[in-house]
């Protein structure tokens, strides 16, 4: 049998006593209102109803009594000027009871201020936004992302981007404050919690989103933890009825069919490695292209947008080439959503179709009413290039970037090429086995030694190879010190070229921008910033979520991609001619000319090392040996 044990009267006030204050703040204020209400109701009716009074003073009614009592309890000093020892005793009573109400209410309110505080500065409160860009997660490529919508929301009213991370609101505030000192009239809000989290994600308001950008985590398993986020907010009980639009950031190829199921049409997920590896291939076999991406990626001077031009309507995609006097159409998007880089020059633009084109922001992609273009047939020529043989590259430097970089290769080079691999890390040759035997035009070879040394170097004869490809060890060294690493060995190349008075074609990744100026020195063809060009994308494909088809096409060696070819194959050199006669002899070869490259001006940052993307049709150019054009073509 069970003895139960007598509660007193005195245990069950403790028991509710404990109750009230673990409610918080608001229920002890609470308690303490009602305990001074009784002190001040008590003392009245005493006052009152026992006819106690000042020795000089009347008899008090009840109002008086309830008047006296409330003054000495928010007042102690009240009670220096009362007489009479009955009236001084309860007084003081009461002035005790009200010093005690008083001192713990200050306490009170003072803890709960400071909790308060606390909380905020955690970032635990919701955020009342709406029609925001909502980045979750937090990484290197979030500075980027936000200095390019600082740009794209020049022209908006009241901009915002929260972000949510799990790193410490305070920290991200000073970060983006150290890093983004000018925001212009860009706001941005920091709230910290895992973006997984449901009641995290809650705090955000994702709901009312204008879009949503995934950055991937740099520790631990980025892609899992992606997915996770995707689906907290597709399949969120709370979720809206309109299609989320999100940008998320895949690490591994193998995870990118399982964040498609979990994303579906809502997500435009965009694999890094992959883009990268396609942009490096792609610049390593043209100086300049990475320029040219960079140009069209950013928000800092023209960029792609989409356009239903009336006008247009009934005339040939050949036609609108002409049409824009400062913008330069680049391909069409149906009625249907459908994106085509360089269509056939015959298509018929119908109702319902996008023109797409190059163009310093969305009210300058006008019709012009020029007519006559003033062809100078004289100047136009068809010349074309050998096709290229076998080509030997070397890779210094090593990531896990490297496998996707020569698989995307492949693609594109001549059978018979090869690639000598050189590294300070040891690569698993089980695995570079099974690549290579996968390789259809390929060679590989790969050797161990270390990238920075002069000796190593020197012995390489670099000058053999059609061009270097220099990799960070970004794998295994924090970001400054493999930057480092890279610029000793470009300074190392750049050394062997001038001492054998060769070119040597050079294309580098770099993962910070900051070090881009600093490695201007050793006049390298091309940089890539691997991480800025993913931001760059990310940023762009979160104001228009059709801008990844157009990526899409550029990038993969099928259909048309950018190229830079010289320009003594579409018109006479040393001759001044306006771009209107450029695009008219890249049109009949079914190209579509969206720029050019001033080849002497190749390393001078000021000018873009010479790459001009959308020029004016009508502003007059001289092309000399080595100059390029820039085209969309399919080879």
């Amino acid at each position: 049998m069970i003895m139960r044990k007598r509660i007193k009267l005195k245990d069950r006030f403790k028991y509710r006593f404990d109750n009230i204050m673990s409610r918080g703040t608001g229920a002890m204020i609470g308690f303490l209102g009602i305990l001074s209400l009784l002190i001040i109701i008590s003392s009245g009716l005493i006052f009152w109803g026992l006819s106690i009074h000042p020795e000089e003073g009347e008899p008090m009614n009840f109002a008086e009594g309830l008047w006296q009592s409330l003054m000495r309890t928010m007042d102690a000093g009240t009670v220096a000027g009362d007489s009479g020892w009955t009236f001084r005793f309860i007084a003081i009573l009461i002035t005790l009871g009200g010093i005690f109400i008083l001192s713990t209410l200050i306490g009170i309110l003072s803890s709960g201020i400071e909790a308060k505080l606390d909380q905020l500065r955690k970032g635990k409160s919701f955020v009342i936004e709406q029609n925001h860009t909502l980045i979750l997660g937090w990484s290197t490529k979030v500075f980027t992302i936000i200095s390019e919508l600082i740009v794209a929301g020049e022209n908006q009213k009241s901009p915002r981007i929260v972000i949510l991370s799990d790193k410490d609101k305070v920290e991200m505030e000073d970060e983006i404050r150290d890093r983004i000192p000018k925001m212009k009239n860009m706001k941005v809000i920091c709230r910290s919690g895992s973006p997984a989290d449901l009641a995290n994600l809650a705090i955000v308001n994702p709901h009312q989103a204008k879009s949503i950008i995934i950055l991937s985590p740099e520790e631990g398993d980025p892609d899992a933890q992606t997915i996770k986020t995707i689906l907290a907010i597709t399949n969120n009980p709370d979720r809206r009825k309109t299609p989320y639009h999100i940008i998320a950031e895949i690490k591994n190829f193998k995870n990118i069919e399982v964040a498609k199921m979990v994303g579906k049409d809502e997500v435009e997920l965009i694999l890094a490695d992959d883009i990268f590896a396609r942009i490096m291939v792609q610049t390593s076999r043209q100086s300049g292209l990475s320029i040219v991406y960079q140009e069209l990626m950013d928000f800092d001077g023209d960029e792609i947008y989409f356009n239903e031009e009336p006008k247009l309507i009934g005339k040939t995609f050949a036609d609108s080439l002409f049409a824009y006097k400062t913008s330069s159409v680049m391909g069409i998007q149906n009625a249907n959503g459908i994106c085509q880089v360089n269509p056939p020059m015959d298509y018929i633009i119908k109702e319902g179709d996008n023109i797409i084109a190059i163009t310093e922001d969305d009210d300058t992609l006008i019709v012009s009413d020029k007519i006559n273009y003033r062809i100078s047939e004289e100047h136009i020529v068809n010349n074309t290039e050998p096709a290229k043989g076998p080509e030997k590259t070397l890779i210094l430097g090593w990531n896990m970037r490297g496998p996707v970089l020569i698989r995307e290769l492949d693609q594109y080079v001549a059978k018979g090429s090869y690639i000598k691999i050189v590294s300070d890390y040891d690569i698993d040759l089980d695995e570079m086995n099974i690549m290579s035997s996968a390789l259809k035009n390929i060679k590989l070879d790969f050797v161990k030694a270390e990238t920075t040394s002069k000796v190593v170097i020197d012995n390489l004869d670099v000058t053999y190879y059609d061009n270097v490809q220099v990799l960070c060890y970004n794998d295994r060294l924090p970001q400054q010190e493999a930057d480092a690493i890279t610029l000793i060995i470009l300074l190392h190349l750049r050394r062997i070229s001038a001492e054998k008075n060769t070119e040597i074609k050079i294309v580098s990744e770099m993962l910070d921008i900051r070090n881009r100026d600093l490695a201007s020195v050793t006049k390298v063809n091309d940089f890539i910033i691997s991480d800025k060009i993913i931001s760059l994308m990310m940023s762009q494909i979160s104001e228009n979520k059709h801008l990844m088809r157009v990526f899409e096409d550029l990038l993969r060696s099928e259909g048309s991609e950018i190229y830079l070819k010289p320009a003594e194959n579409y018109i006479k050199l040393n001759t001044e001619i306006d771009f209107y006669t450029i695009v008219e002899s890249a049109k009949r070869r079914s190209e579509i000319a969206i720029g050019y490259k001033i080849s002497k001006l190749s390393h001078d940052i000021s000018q873009t090392y010479g790459i001009v993307v959308n020029p004016n049709k009508e502003d007059k150019i001289i092309f000399d040996t080595d100059d390029k054009i820039i085209v969309l073509a399919e080879d």
